[in-house]
């Protein structure tokens, strides 16, 4: 009979248990239940704030990789108006020496409207560059365009 008393009192204590897990989900289906009709009744749309803060990570993720990208394409950019002036003005003084050495009037960059808006557009680039950079970073203006440059990229990490 002691043998059938502990099985008794086992199986009662294991439907007692059963019974309160079965109350604890219950009462957890009820609170989602609320919370779920909570949300949708605060958040327009149905917006669910897990979701949301999810997304929010994800977009913080493609800014870092898209802040590198715009980088690169700085970086890019400048060296293209390095290479680009370099060219033309050494270009611009070879045609300057055939000029003089023909007897040919050399042209001055007042007469050459292409130059001219090229130095503009690399005046205002430069400017921008300086304007963004000393407003971040305190450079002095005296610094080379390549150093400004590179202090607006690194100011970034």
């Amino acid at each position: 009979m002691g043998h059938r008393n502990l099985e008794n009192q086992q199986h009662q204590a294991v439907d007692g248990l059963q019974n309160l897990f079965s109350k604890a989900n219950r009462d957890l289906s009820m609170v989602h239940n609320k919370l779920h009709k909570e949300f949708q009744q605060v958040y327009p749309d149905h917006a669910n704030p897990m979701k949301l803060v999810s997304r929010v990570k994800k977009i913080e993720e493609e800014m870092s990789s898209l802040k590198d990208q715009c980088r690169e394409l700085l970086a890019a950019k400048q060296d293209l108006i390095d290479k680009a002036r370099t060219i033309l003005v050494g270009n611009r003084l070879i045609v300057q020496r055939l000029q003089a050495s023909t007897g040919a009037p050399v042209t001055s960059e007042c007469d050459d409207p292409a130059y001219a808006s090229f130095n503009q557009i690399i005046d205002e680039w430069t400017t921008h560059v300086r304007s963004r950079t000393e407003d971040e970073m305190g450079v002095s203006p005296s610094d080379d365009i390549n150093r400004l440059l590179f202090s607006a990229i690194v100011q970034g990490d």
